[in-house]
């Protein structure tokens, strides 16, 4: 009676089990290889331009963080990217792949740019003040820069979160893809034209942000060169030292609200930059 009961049992348990893994194999998504390969170029972009981000870059940024970021976002963008038919030939697909990269190297690069200009300003402004030696290693590149220079690459970060410029990469990520498929990039003529314009912005954000207090430490300069000339008796080396830095100083400090417009300006202006730069590819 119980094996009756047991064989009874088996053979109406079995289409139940057999329609269960159909069931579950008909929800497994089915993944081909376009699909893995197109993953992978989109990884690549992606990565890249996430390197390349002011503060996401940064050394201090674990690589867990920055790869596990590059795979959320390469992720979210792959259902809204278009496929396309990969070249069979190895030699073809590394170009393109290096292609690929080179997109995002070149839209991470423009924003580094600004920071590259507050930078060089620091550098003018600490210099004029006496401080050239006084130097600090910076966390990003692992050089030596002023430390006025790295005071106000500082305040930048804090401004370039505060107007959101972070999502404006985030969206240069997105838009890249509808303005520059994958395997349609082009490094053209006017491409570099345009990145040699863009690198103009260092000296541009630097006279900009120095120029004030580079002028009161010129009329400084000038200053005492008239007391040596009249007053032979005081030593202007010992008293000029520390009223350059006092100078400097207070000229940093009352320039702070021309800097951060300054910036904030600039970084508003990098979504139109990058629309611009995209059209080019």
């Amino acid at each position: 009676m119980t094996v009756a009961v047991y064989i009874m049992t088996v053979t109406v348990n079995m289409p139940l089990k057999k329609s269960l893994h159909e069931a579950v194999a008909m929800n497994i998504p089915q993944i081909s290889p376009q699909q893995i390969e197109l993953f992978i170029l989109i990884l690549l972009r992606v990565s890249s331009i996430m390197i390349m981000i002011p503060i996401i870059s940064n050394r201090q940024v674990p690589l867990r963080i920055k790869g596990g970021l590059s795979i959320i976002v390469a992720f979210l963008v792959m259902p809204f990217v278009q496929p396309v038919s990969f070249p069979l030939e190895m030699p073809v697909l590394i170009v393109t792949m290096i292609g690929e990269v080179a997109i995002g190297i070149i839209i991470g690069l423009v924003g580094r740019l600004l920071f590259a200009g507050v930078q060089l300003a620091g550098q003018l402004v600490g210099f004029q003040m006496g401080f050239a030696i006084v130097n600090v290693v910076d966390p990003l590149s692992s050089m030596q820069v002023s430390i006025i220079a790295q005071f106000q690459y500082l305040i930048a970060m804090l401004i370039f979160l505060a107007v959101n410029g972070h999502h404006i990469f985030l969206y240069a990520i997105a838009e890249s893809f509808h303005a520059v498929p994958p395997l349609a990039f082009h490094f053209t003529g006017p491409l570099m034209d345009s990145l040699v314009g863009f690198s103009t912005n260092i000296f541009i954000i630097a006279v900009k942000i120095g120029a004030p207090v580079m002028a009161m430490l010129l009329f400084t300069s000038v200053s005492l060169g008239l007391v040596a000339r009249t007053v032979p008796q005081i030593n202007v080396f010992i008293v000029g030292f520390p009223l350059k830095i006092a100078v400097g100083l207070i000229g940093i400090g009352l320039t702070l609200p021309i800097f951060a417009e300054i910036l904030g300006f600039a970084f508003v202006q990098f979504d139109g930059q990058i629309k611009a730069l995209l059209g080019l590819m």
